[in-house]
C-alpha cells in the first residue's frame, strides 16, 4: 500500500444505536471516525461487545446509521437507493465470524460460491463453472469440493469457501469480521497468509476485525482500539504497538502472550480493575474512566476529543 494512496472509505462520526426500552438507548457505536486508503489493511481491535462487529456491519450498509456518514469511494452508502445499493454490494463484500453458520448448508459449495455471480449477473454456462474452479483453487481447495456441502468440510475448509464467495464479484474493499476467531489456532496463520496474498494479487482493501491482537499486527497497516463504542486510539502499526499511549490500549497490549518464556515470566501485565460501565444511556465522561489507574476528575466529567497527537496517531484521552 502506498502512503499517498487514495482514500477510498472514510468513515465520520458514525453512530448506530439500539433502541433497548422505553428510555434506553445502546449507543453500540458511538461517533467513530477514521479512513481506510485504497490497498490498505486497516486492523479493528477492542473486548468483545465494544461494537466492532455493528462498527463492520454499518459500514457495509448492513444496519442503517443512526448518525454520521459512510463515504466509500466519495459516495455516502447511507444515501444509495436500490440499483445504486446492489452496484455498491459489487464493489464491497465481507467475511463472517462463523464459517458454518454464513454458508447456506442447503446449497452445494459451487451454488455458494456462484450465487454472487448470479445475481449480478457476471458469467453463465462454462464461464461460470471455470470461474468457481478458479476461486476455489485461488483459496487453496479443489475443483471436485464444488459439489460437497458445507458440513463436509472442517472450520478452516468452511472460511475458504467464505472467502470463495466474497471474491466471486470482484470486490475491491471487503469488511472481514472476525474471520479467525472461531477457527483452530493452527489454521489462524495460514487464513490470515491467505488474506495478505490475495490482497497483494488482487489490489484489495480491508477493515480487519479481530480479537487477537498479535495477528492484527500481522496483517495490519494501522490499527484502531474500540472501547464501549468509541474509537479511543488509531495509529500505524508499528507506532501504536510500540508506543501505545492510552491506558486501555497499554492494557491490552501487555496481554499479549510472548513466545520467549524467559520474557513472558518477567513482563509485567496491566490489570484491569472496576467493572465495565453499561454502554446503554451511557454518563458523560470518558467511558474508560471508571477502569483507569491514571483517571482524574475531568475525566468523570467531559468526554475526551478523538484528536491528533502525533503525525497520524489519534487519541482520545485527557492526559495524552
Amino acid at each position: 500500500m502506498k502512503k499517498d494512496a487514495k482514500v477510498l472509505i472514510e468513515v465520520k462520526n458514525l453512530k448506530k444505536y439500539f433502541k433497548v426500552g422505553p428510555n434506553a438507548t445502546l449507543k453500540a457505536v458511538d461517533d467513530v471516525s477514521f479512513f481506510i486508503r485504497k490497498g490498505e489493511t486497516l486492523g479493528l481491535v477492542g473486548e468483545s461487545g465494544c461494537g466492532k462487529t455493528t462498527c463492520g456491519r454499518t459500514v457495509m450498509g448492513m444496519y442503517k446509521a443512526t448518525g454520521g456518514e459512510v463515504m466509500f469511494d466519495g459516495i455516502d452508502i447511507h444515501k444509495l437507493n436500490k440499483s445504486e445499493k446492489k452496484k455498491f454490494t459489487r464493489r464491497a463484500q465481507m467475511i463472517f465470524q462463523d464459517p458454518y453458520a454464513s454458508l447456506n448448508p442447503r446449497m452445494t459449495v459451487g451454488d455458494i460460491v456462484g450465487e454472487g455471480i448470479d445475481i449480478h449477473g457476471l458469467y453463465s454456462g462454462q464461464e461460470r463453472t471455470d470461474r468457481i474452479y478458479n476461486l476455489l483453487e485461488i483459496v487453496g481447495l479443489n475443483k471436485e469440493h464444488a459439489s460437497r456441502f458445507a458440513h463436509e468440510f472442517s472450520g478452516g475448509q468452511r472460511q475458504r469457501i467464505g472467502i470463495a464467495r466474497a471474491l466471486a464479484i470482484e470486490p475491491e474493499f471487503i469488511v472481514c469480521d472476525e474471520p479467525i476467531s472461531a477457527l483452530d489456532v493452527s489454521i489462524q496463520a495460514q487464513v490470515v497468509n491467505l488474506l495478505i496474498k490475495l490482497q497483494q494479487e488482487l489490489g484489495l482493501t480491508y477493515l480487519f476485525i479481530a480479537h487477537d491482537l498479535s495477528m492484527v499486527k500481522h496483517i495490519s497497516d494501522r490499527v484502531g482500539v474500540m472501547y464501549l463504542g468509541s474509537m479511543v486510539e488509531l495509529a500505524s502499526s508499528h507506532v501504536l504497538y510500540d508506543k501505545p499511549l492510552h491506558p486501555y490500549t497499554q492494557a491490552l497490549l501487555s496481554a499479549i502472550p510472548v513466545p520467549d518464556p524467559e520474557i513472558e515470566r518477567t513482563k509485567k501485565r496491566i490489570k484491569l480493575e472496576g467493572e465495565v460501565p453499561s454502554p446503554i444511556n451511557p454518563k458523560p465522561g470518558c467511558k474508560f474512566a471508571a477502569r483507569c489507574r491514571y483517571a482524574k476528575p475531568i475525566c468523570k466529567e467531559k468526554t475526551p476529543e478523538f484528536k491528533e497527537i502525533e503525525k497520524d496517531h489519534f487519541v482520545a484521552c485527557h492526559l495524552v
